[in-house]
């Protein structure tokens, strides 16, 4: 069976994510390399994992974390889809069955935009919660304070960002940690919201509440 470690350690998946971030870096967006990649991996496979959901959907929930963002690549408009079919060729070459290669496929097409992403399997809502709750500081690559967009701001804002998951409770929630003199709360909430909203109806998907809590306070 084909592993998260084959899929880290294939030449091409190297290239595709280091050519896609490059090409994000170059029009001033935050990381989306392997720092990224693994961490969304590693989140959307505790999800499933915290909710019990079967060994091997865990595994192809971290394949489609890691692979997300292979399409931007080609370009950030439609990545969600091109990286899809990116994915889908890579992981046939790598000789993964084709039921499972649909489930990586669908989870990556359906992982943006945010405003209209819905999911279409546990792997897919996985993926969705795991992306949609990175945001913190090492995610910056502009060096210069002083020239921080919005996004640049909020992302360097945030010194804690957990997605924890209550089993008992039915409730997973994402806990930041904001210092509101970099960036006040309603600037979250300007550029993030219809990333919230996509958790929400992610976590519905598996099963859950979401919920939002900033520095304490819970807000969703």
């Amino acid at each position: 069976m084909v592993t998260l470690e084959d899929v880290k350690n294939n030449p091409e998946v190297q290239a595709y994510l280091a050519g896609g971030n490059a090409h994000l870096g170059a029009l001033g967006y935050t990381d989306h390399g392997p720092r990224h990649a693994g961490l969304v991996a590693s989140i959307a496979k505790n999800i499933l994992e915290r909710l019990g959901y079967p060994e091997r959907e865990q595994e192809l929930a971290a394949i489609s974390g890691y692979l997300h963002d292979i399409g931007n690549v080609v370009s950030r408009y439609y990545h969600a889809q091109v990286g899809a079919a990116l994915a889908e060729r890579i992981l046939r070459s790598m000789g993964m069955p084709p039921a499972e290669v649909a489930t990586v496929m669908g989870a990556i097409g359906s992982h943006d935009p945010e405003d209209t992403c819905n999911a279409v399997s546990p792997v897919s809502a996985a993926l969705i919660l795991a992306d949609k709750s990175d945001v913190h500081r090492s995610r910056v690559r502009n060096p210069d304070i002083h020239s921080f967009d919005v996004h640049d701001r909020v992302n360097y804002a945030a010194s804690r960002s957990f997605l924890k998951v209550d089993t008992a409770g039915k409730v997973i929630s994402l806990q930041l940690t904001i210092d509101t003199e970099i960036a006040p709360v309603m600037e979250y909430f300007e550029i993030f919201l219809t990333r919230m909203l996509a958790c929400k109806r992610a976590a519905e998907f598996l099963g859950a509440r979401f919920e939002l809590d900033i520095n304490q306070v819970r807000l969703l």
